[in-house]
C-alpha cells in the first residue's frame, strides 16, 4: 500500500508541479463535473484501483465508482468507471490516472495473449526485471492480472547466476558451489546455460532451475531430456507470440519474456466529461 501511494504521489508531483495553469485559467473554482473512463478498444483490465487512488489522493471527497474489476476482459465502448467531483480535480488527475491504467492494462493484455498461446502445455509464462524504473510493483501486478506469474522481484529475493557471474566466479560449478555456502536453505539457485555441456555441468553442480538461454528448439528439447525433471527448466530469449507455442511444446516449465513489460503497447482508454 505504501509503495503504491509513493509511486502515485511521485507521478502527481511530476505532472502537476506548482499547479495546473490551464485548469486554473479556464475553470471557475467549485465547478462540479461527472466523467467516465471508457474503453476505446478490447483489453484486459489492470490498474483500476491505482486510478481510483490517484483521484482520491487529490481529493478524498470525490466519488469514484468502478464498474469492472482487474483481470476482466473489457470490450470497446465499455464504461469502466464513473468519477464525480470538482472539475479541477478530475482534470489534474486525468493524465496520471490514465497513464497508469493504460500501461497496466496493456501489460495484462499482452500477457494474456502469451498465456493463451501456451494453453494445453505445462509451460508457465513469467516476467523479468525489465520493467520501467520505479514501476516494478505495478508492472508485475499487471502480469498477474493477465494470467502470468512473477519471476523474482529484485536482486534480493532470488539467486540467478548469469554469464557474467559465471565468468567472474570462475565457471558454472564454482559459482553454484559458492552460492550454496552463502545463501539460506530457503533460496533456490537458478543458472543461465547456453548449450548442452553447460546444462550437464549445472545439473552435476546441483542447480535447482536451469535457464536455457537463446537455444534453438532442437537443443532446448535435448536439454529438457538431460534435465529429466530433476530441476525446473526456463526458456529465455527470442520469445514472441510467433515462437512461444513451439517453445512451450519442448516441455520447459517456465518461459520468461521481457517484452511483457519493456515493450508493451498501452491500452486505449479515455476520460470523458458528461
Amino acid at each position: 500500500m505504501f509503495e503504491m501511494e509513493r509511486i502515485i504521489r511521485t507521478a502527481l508531483t511530476e505532472d502537476i508541479g506548482s499547479g495546473d495553469v490551464t485548469t486554473m485559467a479556464t475553470i471557475p473554482v467549485g465547478t462540479m463535473a461527472r466523467a467516465e473512463l471508457v474503453a476505446k478498444e478490447d483489453f484486459i483490465l489492470a490498474g483500476l484501483d491505482v486510478a481510483r487512488r490517484t483521484f482520491l489522493m487529490l481529493d478524498p471527497s470525490l466519488s469514484f465508482e468502478g464498474l469492472r474489476s482487474d483481470g476482466d476482459r473489457i470490450k470497446r465502448g465499455e464504461v469502466i468507471a464513473w468519477i464525480k467531483g470538482e472539475a479541477s480535480t478530475l482534470l489534474q488527475g486525468e493524465r496520471v490516472a490514465l497513464n497508469f491504467l493504460q500501461r497496466m492494462s496493456g501489460i495484462a493484455t499482452l500477457t494474456s495473449r502469451f498465456v493463451a498461446a501456451v494453453s494445453g502445455t505445462q509451460a508457465m509464462i513469467v516476467d523479468t526485471r525489465k520493467t520501467i524504473p520505479g514501476l516494478r510493483l505495478l508492472d508485475k501486478y499487471s502480469v498477474r492480472m493477465g494470467g502470468g506469474s512473477n519471476h523474482r522481484h529484485s536482486l534480493y529475493d532470488g539467486v540467478l547466476i548469469k554469464e557474467n557471474h559465471v565468468a567472474a566466479a570462475g565457471g558454472i560449478s564454482a559459482a553454484i558451489q559458492r552460492a550454496r555456502t552463502q545463501i539460506p536453505h530457503t533460496l533456490k539457485i537458478e543458472i543461465e546455460t547456453r548449450n548442452l555441456d553447460e546444462v550437464r555441468e549445472a545439473m552435476a553442480a546441483g542447480a535447482d532451475i536451469i535457464m536455457l538461454d537463446n537455444m534453438d528448439l532442437e537443443t532446448m528439447c535435448r536439454a529438457v531430456e538431460v534435465v529429466a525433471g530433476k530441476a525446473l527448466t526456463e526458456a529465455s530469449g527470442g520469445v514472441n507470440l510467433e515462437t512461444v507455442t513451439a517453445i512451450a511444446e519442448t516441455g520447459v516449465n517456465l518461459i520468461s519474456i521481457g517484452a511483457l513489460t519493456h515493450s508493451v503497447k498501452a491500452a486505449d482508454i479515455s476520460m470523458l466529461f458528461q
